[in-house]
């Protein structure tokens, strides 16, 4: 009996303990050289680890350009399985450095299916569970449409020794209803790795609008839900391969923001840069108590919500 006690009693330590958790943002410009990408990617996290991270979030696609301006067949080739190459290269640093990873892949599922898919490696090196990304844009410079079928995971957060990570993936992010499901599902934090910048011919105010508008979403699921929420998103600029359009300037600014929206940490708009934040896990059942929205939502009376347009 008193071992079970013992044991009882260093589990909830152990809880006690992952209440407050280090994240780290990794936000980083691309080359061509894939190589070259997963190496400074590599130092990135060891880095953070370094530095006491315990969790550690990557943008999307995070080992190439973002090859969705054009739509080429030939690209088809870069994708890989999960479990893969890039899943066992960092499984293995995950396991090292004892951090958990969120991994942003171009999964090859099986011949013609393919996906943008977020992979999370527990600290022991293995995969912990992975999302599918579910919303798929088809808009001028983002031909996903082109690359990836649309996720059939759901909305199901990814247990981890650190928490339920409900893990998004950019697009998804415009959308409340999946927020919310990955809310009503357990999850304890919001994650979306991000690909998203300006078109050049956008006059300075759009640009704005477009930078404010993001963040202004993603801080309201934070608030919502009564979750923190983290956005990693790359930067720099990324030649269009076609010559049709000036490319994208990926705009940065990551960031983590509180249960309440508050802001945590912002990374700049134009640089490549490691964020480390303290995130209170426990805060949410606080906020959810001063606000208590799940409390109150009139579930009997959503049903149209299944809908795509009420006439």
């Amino acid at each position: 009996m008193q071992f079970f006690i013992y044991i009882s009693y260093l589990c909830s330590i152990a809880i006690l303990i992952m209440n407050d958790i280090t994240a780290a943002l990794i936000q980083q410009a691309n080359t061509s050289d894939v190589e070259l990408n997963k190496n400074k990617l590599i130092e990135n996290i060891r880095f953070c680890a370094s530095q006491g991270a315990q969790l550690i979030v990557l943008p999307e696609l995070h080992n190439s350009l973002y090859f969705c301006q054009t739509e080429n067949t030939q690209v088809f080739d870069f994708a890989e399985t999960i479990p893969g190459p890039s899943t066992g290269l960092f499984g293995n640093l995950a396991k090292e450095l004892g951090v958990v990873l969120v991994l942003s892949l171009f999964e090859k599922r099986a011949p013609g299916i393919y996906h943008n898919t977020a992979v999370v490696i527990e600290n022991d090196g293995t995969i912990a569970g992975k999302y599918r990304k579910m919303h798929i844009p088809d808009d001028p410079a983002y031909y996903e449409k082109f690359y990836f079928t649309p996720g059939d995971l759901g909305f199901q957060p990814v247990e981890t020794s650190i928490g339920k990570l409900g893990i998004l993936i950019c697009w998804d992010q415009w959308y409340p209803e999946a927020a919310r499901l990955m809310a009503l599902a357990g999850a304890s934090l919001l994650i979306y790795p991000t690909a998203i910048g300006w078109d050049s011919s956008d006059t300075g105010e759009e640009k704005e609008r477009q930078q404010q508008a993001w963040m202004t979403a993603q801080r309201g699921h934070a608030i919502y839900n009564g979750l923190p929420v983290i956005a990693v998103n790359r930067v720099g600029h990324e030649d269009d391969p076609s010559g049709q359009t000036h490319g994208i300037q990926f705009w940065g600014n990551s960031f983590a923001a509180g249960a309440q929206g508050e802001m945590l940490v912002q990374a700049s708009s134009g640089k490549e840069e490691n964020l480390l934040v303290k995130i209170d896990l426990k805060r949410s059942e606080d906020v959810r108590r001063w606000w208590p929205f799940l409390r109150d939502r009139r579930i009997d009376a959503y049903g149209d919500l299944t809908r795509r347009f009420i006439d």
